[in-house]
């Protein structure tokens, strides 16, 4: 069966996805459908009418725009539970924001309870019948329950999604798939990681260096990993730390759900070490910690601001970014120039500022390296701005980077 592909968003940018699949028979299908969490929010383009819809993992580049298409078209919704549940949480949050932005809504609070409703949960090793084809899950390694998509026909066609292959302290990584055809994110197309173990070294000795100073070390963290990863990283300090922001429930989202986690155990004792912000007073307190960790992880969202307002004049303190600056963010303007917008000014920061790489994604070596294991003919590159990059590992394949809206047909 030829099935017709085409990206509404995300394909030779990193975020804002959306892919339509499209049977012979004229049915639409819908994998991802994100939003760009800018000023104002970027949105892929319009969708046609959706008979189903996937999704792979919950942050927003991926999940945000999905209560417009479930809401509208009543689709059902094929993703993990977990993703459903965190994916709520994002949604509302988004709505919520763009409220108090005053942008043109993208969708209401009933498309967002349209769209849970319409979840049609499954997990790891699960395969679940369409229409002329099978389709099963396998875990992404990306965060707590992000998945692959492995659609089985006359041939196998695989969608990663967001892809880590290393095991982290959170979540085992990706394993490759044998396929035909493999539609593969490759968002750091051209860069490498530097090696975990000695960023971690680094991050935890940097962590004792500023402590030992009389400092406190602030770590602005997304809600959605990266948080509950780093809170394992540094449960045995024994320093006083505390937690603030949405990663809190978060975090209790991923305990109920244990068999998404390396570690469940690890995340327990973690959780135990860190005390929880409840209210604003809580918040005066944990302003004179010794460790701060809070959304939002590009200072734009969350509590984070509140606490740079309380260190940034105190050389013995320290900001440690720990994930991905956006541009036009407060965290990219904050690594370039030492400041950030607070209350509509931009305010310097005097305390030391440094950034490590915690990446959930593969790099371009895992990238080439997982695509080789997966043995396609066909290989689909998206959600990356230097694609060009692996045309030089990918001798023997038949690449194909696909433009904005440019339709493709394949055999699945």
């Amino acid at each position: 069966m030829k099935m017709e592909f085409c990206f509404l968003g995300g394909a030779d940018t990193v975020g804002r996805m959306g892919m339509t699949m499209t049977t012979p028979s004229g049915d639409n299908m819908l994998i991802e459908y994100g939003m760009a969490p800018t000023k104002p929010p970027e949105y892929p383009l319009q969708a046609p009418r959706i008979k189903h819809a996937f999704l792979t993992h919950s942050h927003l580049d991926h999940c945000g725009m999905i209560p417009a298409i479930c809401g509208r078209d009543r689709c059902e919704l094929f993703t993990t539970p977990l993703t459903a549940e965190v994916g709520e949480i994002m949604m509302r949050d988004s709505l919520k924001i763009a409220k108090a932005e005053d942008y043109p809504l993208p969708y209401t609070t009933g498309d967002i309870e349209r769209t849970i409703k319409a979840v049609v949960p499954f997990t790891f090793g699960d395969t679940i019948a369409l229409d002329g084809f099978d389709v099963k899950l396998h875990s992404a390694g990306h965060v707590p329950g992000a998945a692959m998509f492995e659609i089985i026909g006359d041939t196998n066609t695989v969608y990663t999604g967001d892809i880590h292959t290393i095991d982290t302290r959170l979540v085992n990584g990706a394993k490759p798939v044998k396929c035909e055809n493999l539609f593969i994110e490759g968002t750091y197309g051209g860069r490498l990681h530097p090696d975990r173990a000695q960023t971690e070294k680094e991050f935890i000795d940097k962590i004792d260096e500023v402590i030992d100073r009389g400092g406190t070390v602030l770590i602005p963290s997304f809600a959605i990993g990266r948080t509950q990863e780093i809170m394992i990283m540094l449960k045995d300090l024994g320093y006083d730390m505390w937690v603030d922001g949405m990663g809190k429930a978060v975090t209790k989202l991923y305990m109920d759900y244990p068999e998404y986690l390396s570690n469940p155990k690890a995340l327990k004792a973690a959780r135990r070490k860190f005390t929880e912000v409840r209210t604003k007073n809580m918040r005066k307190d944990a302003a004179r910690a010794d460790v701060i960790v809070t959304t939002g992880g590009m200072l734009d969202g969350g509590p984070v601001l509140s606490y740079i307002k309380n260190i940034k004049d105190d050389p013995r303190n320290a900001v440690m970014l720990v994930g991905y600056q956006a541009e036009d963010t407060n965290g990219r303007m904050l690594l370039e120039q030492g400041m950030v917008m607070i209350d509509g000014e931009p305010v310097k920061i005097d305390c030391e500022i440094l950034k490590y790489d915690f990446s959930a994604h593969a790099d371009h070596n895992q990238i080439v390296e997982f695509i080789r294991g997966c043995q396609p003919e066909n290989v689909i590159i998206m959600h990356s701005e230097t694609r060009e990059e692996f045309l030089k590992d990918l001798d023997g394949y038949n690449v194909i980077l696909p433009g904005l809206n440019e339709k493709f047909t394949l055999e699945i």
